[in-house]
This record gives structure tokens, sequence and C-alpha cells, in this order.
């Protein structure tokens, strides 16, 4: 720790943290926490980001300080006194970037996932801090008190001390700081004396830092190994080296699912090391927008450029890992000339054609390996349906569905599907829901069941937006079993009971379309129901019953549109309520059954809004059942 003081001369400020900050703070140092080591991978990381971007700075701007400064991070401990210092040579900070780094979230949406972490109790893994940008505070597990020590790299630039408790408040003061850069120091915590003896801390630096791009020294000596493993050929790549990197990269504690070695010359040249995680990071799945902001590192001649490029891939790629180095760009290239570089789309275009024919690879030569990923990563690839149009048809093959044919968890493809389609099927039948249980209790797959017919079982919310999109597969159209201008006549099958004749028929159809008044589109007789008295369908223009409910979700005031009701005219209940309707039209208890039978429809598809009255007229047929015995 640098021993500049102020003599008195300069005021020291205080700044209090904002309320969010403050329960951020508890969050991270009591209730979350179970790996203190962490906090030694946090400091590096940030480090050696500021050693990058001064590096990068360096390329374009003369005036910048200590221009031949080695970079490098440095650390000193003191096992007697139990003290620990990092010290880097990188960008420094300015009094507006120590408020802003030091004492703000980084990101919104940051507590409350905490939260809701604390709330479901699970513990924080290593993984999430440095991922919400909140990594440096993890220091204040093993320590009562922090100092930081800065200068920007600018050359006007003056020195300051930052230092808290990580309570309420921190305190700034300026000070004389002769080099730029950041040093970090701190007395340890009784029970956390381990890190301050150089094996351990040794250890947990080829644990977790290995691969930093900067030298890292421990008193004298290096400790970690640099190196550009992407530069390497496949042959010549270790896996368990491999997997260290990605973790390193990655911020993640899992190896990754799989990797993916490139070496591309021609056009453009590159290299790439790439690589699949084995499950979606939590923010992802919190909050979608994430993967905008996702992508590899890009390098440029082994320098990093840009943390996480989201130019190198389009965003329903953006979850892969890695790192992409070419020659092809100048260093000095700024965040706008990368965005809109031809060598850039050239790469971003190459990449995805390696990327989807990886995963094609998987799925024929690793297919257990293909179903992990599928499960973590399909409601993001489908994505990509509605908005890589050149790459469609191959998204299209890598789609995995369940199935009235397969196990729960198991998978068909839809050309699977299409190859054993019977003779007489011209169509590619699916159903949508919110469970594979759900779906295979609805009335609707009755007659599909019973027919043998295989029906697409979509219950990821994003397949309702997604598939409907594909109209056909294999010149065979794909189609919701809700809609009611589905073919039934080509396929005709045994009854149980024989339908009601037309004469009886009729006058039960006219009562239902006069009971359920206005609030239906039309009563129709039904072929597609076995067991069931009723089911609702959409009509012939209207829209899925699914897609309906997801849209009303996001736009609440949309209007319900107008279902039909079809009617299984070989049911005991319709053909008993012709029988009624024959004694006496205006039997009360018949439009009560009716309405019953609708509101249950509704209800098996969650579309009842009340069920009060649903309730109660269930308790007048059971009392009429119970007064009839």
């Amino acid at each position: 720790m640098s021993n500049n003081s102020n003599n008195g001369t300069m005021p020291v400020q205080e700044f209090e943290y904002k309320a969010e900050m403050k329960q951020l703070l508890d969050l991270i140092v009591h209730s979350l926490y179970t790996h203190p080591e962490i906090y030694l991978r946090e400091l590096i990381s940030n480090a050696s980001d500021a050693l990058s971007k001064v590096r990068f700075n360096a390329l374009t701007d003369q005036d910048i300080l200590d221009k031949e400064a080695e970079l490098a991070i440095k650390i000193s401990i003191d096992s007697k006194e139990m003290t620990f210092v990092i010290e880097d040579s990188g960008v420094g900070m300015t009094e507006e970037e120590l408020i802003a780094n030091l004492g703000t979230v980084a990101k919104s949406g940051t507590l409350s996932f905490m939260q809701s972490l604390k709330e479901q109790q699970k513990q924080l893994d290593g993984n999430l801090i440095g991922q919400f940008g909140v990594g440096f505070y993890s220091v204040f597990m093993v320590t009562e008190e922090v100092t930081v020590e800065t200068r920007s790299a600018r050359p006007d630039s003056q020195g300051y001390r930052w230092r808290s408790g990580g309570q309420g408040t921190y305190t700034i003061e300026k000070i004389d700081k002769a080099e730029r850069g950041t040093t970090i120091s701190f007395k340890l915590k009784e029970e956390h004396k381990e890190f301050a003896e150089e094996y351990r801390v040794e250890q947990i630096i080829k644990k977790y830092s290995n691969f930093v791009d900067f030298p890292i020294y421990l008193g004298e000596k290096q400790v970690n190994s640099i190196t550009a493993l992407w530069q390497r050929s496949k042959s010549e790549l270790k896996d368990e080296e491999v997997n260290e990197f990605y973790k390193f990269i990655a911020n993640d504690y899992n190896d990754p699912l799989d990797f993916l070695p490139i070496s591309v010359e021609g056009m453009v040249t590159f290299k790439a090391l790439l690589f699949l995680p084995k499950e979606a990071p939590p923010e992802m799945l919190y909050r979608q927008s994430e993967l905008e902001n996702r992508g590899p590192q890009l390098y440029v001649k082994k320098v990093l450029i840009q943390n996480e490029c989201r130019d190198l891939l389009p965003e329903y790629l953006r979850f892969i890992a890695g790192v992409v180095d070419t020659e092809d760009l100048s260093l000095n290239v700024s965040r706008e000339v990368v965005q809109s570089s031809p060598v850039m789309a050239k790469i971003r275009q190459i990449l995805t054609t390696k990327i989807l024919a990886w995963f094609e690879t998987l799925a024929k030569e690793q297919p257990e390996k293909f179903k992990t990923f599928y499960k973590a990563f399909g409601p993001i690839i489908k994505i990509g349906l509605n908005t890589d149009f050149t790459n469609r048809d191959k998204l299209i093959e890598l789609l995995r569905f369940e199935s009235t044919r397969t196990e729960e968890g198991d998978y068909v493809t839809l050309r699977e599907y299409s190859e054993r389609m019977g003779e007489d099927q011209k169509e590619i039948y699916y159903h949508s829901g919110s469970s594979r249980s759900q779906l295979l209790a609805h009335p609707n797959l009755e007659y599909f069941q019973d027919m043998g017919i295989e029906v697409l079982l979509l219950s990821d919310p994003v397949d309702v937006f997604v598939i409907p999109s594909i109209h056909e597969f294999d010149k065979k159209p794909l189609k919701s079993i809700e809609k009611a201008d589905i073919d039934f006549s080509k396929q005709k099958k045994e009854k149980k009971a024989e339908p009601l004749a037309e004469n009886l028929l009729a006058p039960v159809l006219q009562l239902f379309r006069e009971t359920l008044g206005e609030g239906i589109e039309d009563v129709i007789e039904s072929h597609r129901l076995v067991n069931s008295p009723v089911t609702l369908v959409s009509g012939k223009d209207g829209l899925d019953s699914q897609m309906e409910k997801m849209m009303k979700m996001m736009q609440s005031t949309m209007p319900a549109a107008k279902r039909i009701l079809e009617v299984n005219t070989s049911h005991p209940i319709i053909r008993n309520l012709a029988g009624m309707i024959m004694a006496d039209a205006n039997n009360p208890l018949i439009r009560t059954v009716m309405k019953q039978l609708y509101e249950g429809a509704l209800f098996l598809e969650g579309g009842l809004d009340s069920t009060t009255a649903f309730l109660s007229r269930m308790n007048e047929l059971i009392e009429a059942a119970t007064l009839s015995r």
C-alpha cells in the first residue's frame, strides 16, 4: 500500500451508499456467498480489464501517462500482519469513475435478481457475481475495510484514495500518486488469514486466473502462464487446459459441454476457440435482453480489443463463449468501425456457418451431449428462425420436439416425424400448451391418439411464436390440431356409439347457440372428440389458443377472440340432452348443463375468468343428480 498521505491539507469527502447498494453489499457478504476465495479472482479480473484498456488506449493515444510502464499485476502479502495488496499499472480511475465503479450498482435488475435467489434459498455460486459487475465487493467477505489508491492514465490526472468498510459510507480524498493504475490494500479477517499465505494465493491464481493476459507477480515470482490457446492446432490442445481456459473467460465453475477450434485463411484470416456452456447463464433466463450484450472476446493480433463483442455472432448464438483473433483489423480499431467492418461481417458469416455445422455434428455423433445443449439453449436457438433467414433451413433441421410418440424428455425432429407419417396423412400436426401432462389430457388430442397419428407437443412458450412461421416442412403443412378446418373425412373410424340423427342434433346445436349467445362464434358437430362431450377450437382465421394467451400476457387490452364449441354427438351427455329437449325444451336444467360444459372447456385451457358461477352451477347439478336417485 502506498504511504502517501494528504498531510491534512486536502479534504476527505464522505459519500453515502444508495439504499440499493447497501442491500446488495449485505446480500453479497452475508447471505449468498459460499466461496470467499472468489474475491481474488474478481480483483485480478478487474486489474486485467484495467490493463487491457490502457494497452488499447496506448495504441491511439500518445499522451498516456507512464507510456513505458510494464503492464502487470503485482500482489504482495504479509502473513504476520495479515495484509494483502494488489497493484496494477492499468487505466486507473478519475474521481467520477471511482464513484461510478465503486459506489453504485453496475447493472439494473441486479439487486432484485439476487434477492430472488435468496428467497429461493439458493447460494450465489462464484460465476454469478462477476457477471453482474459487482465482483469488487466480494472483498468485504474477507476484510473489514478496503483502501483503493488510483490515478487515471490521462496525463492531467490526479491521485485519489477511496476507503470503505462496506457498510453505509465510503470516503474519497486526493493524494499524491506518481504512477498511473490502481492499488487495493486491506487487512484480512482472522478467519481468512489463509489468504495471506503464499502457497494458498498461488493455488487460487492458478485455479481461476492462469490465463490472464498479463503477468501476475506474487512477490518477485510470476505465477501465471500466459498462453494464447486459440493459436494452437486442435491436436495440441489438452482437454484440461481448454476447460480451465473456458472457466476463466466465461466466469463459469463448470467445464464446457464442448469446444470448437477454428482456423480460417482466405478472404479473411482468423483463429477462434469457441465453447458451448453446459447450461444457460442464470441472467439469460432472468432477462432475455442479456443476450444482446454478450458474445466472444475479439482479439486483433493477440491483443484484446473487445471483451464481449456482440458483432461476432447473431443474437441467437451469443451464449457461445470464446475468443476470436484476426489480423485483418487494425489494432486501433474503434467499436463503431468494428460494427460496420466488412471483415467483421465475413467473420460473423463464417462463424455462424461453422457453429451450426458443429451443432449438427453433435446431434449425429453425440446425441446425449446434443440433448443437454438443446435443453439449455433450444428456446434461444428458435429465436434465430425469425431473424436469420439465410440459415433458416439449417435451424429448422436442428429443431427438436416432444411428441405423443416420445417419452418425456426425449425428442423427435421434423424430418423423423415426416418420415414416419402414415400414407394418408398429409400434414404435420402440433398441439401447444403449458406442459406435457396438460397437453396429453386435452380433449382435442383424443381423435389423433385414437387414430395413432403423431402430434408434436409444444410446451416451450417460444414455440407459439416460432412454429406457425415455418408453415411447411418437406412440402407438408404444419397445422395446429385446434384449428377448426382440419379435414377428418379421409380417416373414418369406428365410433363407440352412433352419432345423433340430424333431426335430433339440430335442436341441440341451436339451443347451445342460444344459451351461449354472443360469447361463442358457433357450435358445430365434432369429428375429433372420442371420450369428451365438448371442446373449444379456434376459428379458421383465429389464433391458436396458446398463441392468444401469450399475446394477451404482452398486451392485456387485447380482446379475446370468439371460439367454436365442438360437440361430440355420440357422447352420452349430448345424447341425454337431445332426449331432454324432445321431452321439454324449456327445462332450465338443459341450459345449466350447456353453460357448465362450455365453462368446463374454458377451465381446461385456463381461460375461465370467474370460477364462482362455475362452482355454484356444479353444486346445482350435483344436487339435481342426487335428488333423482
